[in-house]
């Protein structure tokens, strides 16, 4: 997978809006990973001034992931064909109308998938790999757990495969391994590194979490999102169940509130997008110090399972 996308570790950087900007995907990229860029809701020549800044930051290679729900969507494929993206992640819907486009300009594709029909789909349709995304993930997630996701994924695809959802130390990496991964993607470690740009509260907040504090709203409107317990989603959690309210002003209440958590830090009204694998999360690193660590981490875990087998 590393000679695949020009990369020193497997590991992928999560997509996560209003986190993933040039700062923190560089800095990955930097620290021998795949930074990721997410181009979020973002209109097309907003994306392209992030993608030049992230050129100016880094010389390795670099990916942009792509919220397929965007209203900006078709000007946003056009830009990352435009500026030669080496990769391009999508997420929050499958991608296949862009694929052939995409795959023509030289990108190459990587979707994350929640099933083993999806994962079919795009592969035959051009996917260099896909990221098995569980339901552990911070953000947009489906109904299966890492576990019982990634190693259907192994078999259902001969891509190399990207396990993501619930990973964030060494021996997440060293589990998903077993599991038939090639590499992993990693959001919620990131969020808290020194390079992440989340508001002060925001990263406080991840480092605090219980193993129980996290929760998974916007089923009802077919697209569920996990995030930090706190009054905005106790209260969308609430309205979920609440016939009274409409679909319109469900989305009405959520609109903007992952900004208000990222930029502004709001307790009361933002969404703070995480992962379970939060409770493990107990201080901001480098993200350069992160990478090494978890990768020296599962190499020992690895490394002594062997004696265990023989």
């Amino acid at each position: 997978m590393c000679d695949l996308f020009g990369i020193e570790f497997p590991i992928f950087q999560g997509g996560m809006a209003w986190v993933a900007d040039a700062g923190l995907a560089s800095a990955v990229s930097n620290a021998g990973g795949l930074g990721i860029v997410a181009a979020m809701n973002m209109p097309g020549e907003a994306l392209r001034e992030v993608i030049q800044q992230t050129r100016q930051l880094t010389d390795r290679p670099f990916a942009v992931n792509i919220m397929l729900m965007s209203p900006h969507v078709e000007e946003v494929a056009q830009v990352v064909a435009q500026e030669r993206v080496p990769l391009v992640t999508t997420g929050a819907g499958t991608p296949e109308k862009y694929m052939a486009y995409w795959i023509s300009c030289g990108i190459k594709v990587i979707p994350v998938v929640p099933s083993t029909a999806v994962a079919r789909r795009v592969v035959r349709n051009g996917a260099c790999a896909v990221i098995a995304e569980g339901c552990e993930a911070g953000g947009h997630v489906g109904e299966l757990t890492t576990m019982a996701l990634l190693p259907q994924i192994c078999d259902a695809v001969e891509v190399p495969v990207i396990a993501a959802g619930g990973i964030g130390d060494g021996r997440g990496i060293a589990a998903a391994f077993m599991l038939g991964a090639t590499g992993v993607q990693v959001g919620t470690r990131f969020v808290v590194c020194h390079e992440s740009s989340a508001h002060t509260t925001f990263k406080q907040k991840v480092l605090s979490a219980g193993d129980i504090d996290t929760i998974t709203t916007g089923r009802r409107l077919g697209h569920p999102v996990r995030a930090l317990k706190n009054p905005f989603t106790r209260k969308f959690a609430k309205l979920e169940w609440d016939n009274a309210v409409s679909d319109a002003e469900l989305e009405a209440y959520g609109s903007g509130a992952l900004r208000l958590a990222v930029q502004q830090g709001d307790a009361d009204r933002g969404c703070f997008m995480a992962g379970q694998i939060a409770a493990l999360v107990n201080r901001e690193q480098p993200a350069a110090e992160i990478i090494r660590e978890m990768f020296s981490q599962a190499e020992r875990i690895l490394s002594e399972g062997t004696k265990w087998v023989v």
